[in-house]
């Protein structure tokens, strides 16, 4: 499955649109995370268990995203565009949200 950000995929052609995909994932950020994250955050640094939690997340939206496209007999997304929110009452939980038109490509 061929997924990209751009409206088109170079070299091939695009022969049918078969519509928009998505793919969320909401992901609860424990404890231990926001401990380590506040002493990075008082420390100075990256916080490597919250940028492991952004990469899981986003992959998979992504791996989401594409089984839905294929569900619907595409072989590629494009126009992909992926967007980040907090949510909860303590902001507790991530939301990776991708969304895409999934498209056949000859």
């Amino acid at each position: 499955m061929i997924v990209t950000t751009t409206p088109s995929v170079e070299g091939k052609k695009i022969v049918e649109y078969k519509g928009i995909v998505f793919g969320e994932v909401v992901s609860g950020v424990n404890f231990l995370k926001d401990f380590a994250a506040g002493m990075r955050n008082f420390f100075g640094g990256r916080s490597g268990s919250y940028e492991e939690e952004l990469l899981a997340a986003r992959t998979q939206a992504l791996e989401e995203m594409e089984k839905r496209a294929e569900a619907m007999g595409a072989n590629a997304v494009v126009g992909v565009d992926v967007d980040y929110e907090v949510l909860g009452a303590d902001n507790g939980m991530l939301m990776v949200s991708v969304s895409g038109t999934a498209v056949v490509c000859e």
